[in-house]
């Protein structure tokens, strides 16, 4: 019973590790997309046409 329970518990942390990694992962692409949305919103020509709306 016990080996079970441990299995369990690094089963668990090994999910949180990774679910970790990925959000790192998808927080960094929203970041770059976000900072290329600034980048084309404030260019002369942009006109009506933004990234985004505030």
């Amino acid at each position: 019973m016990v080996i079970l329970l441990v299995l369990l518990l690094v089963l668990l942390f090994a999910g949180i590790g990774f679910t970790a990694h990925f959000l790192w992962i998808v927080a960094a692409v929203l970041l770059v997309l976000w900072l290329a949305g600034m980048a084309l919103g404030r260019s002369a020509g942009a006109g009506r046409h933004h990234f985004y709306r505030w």
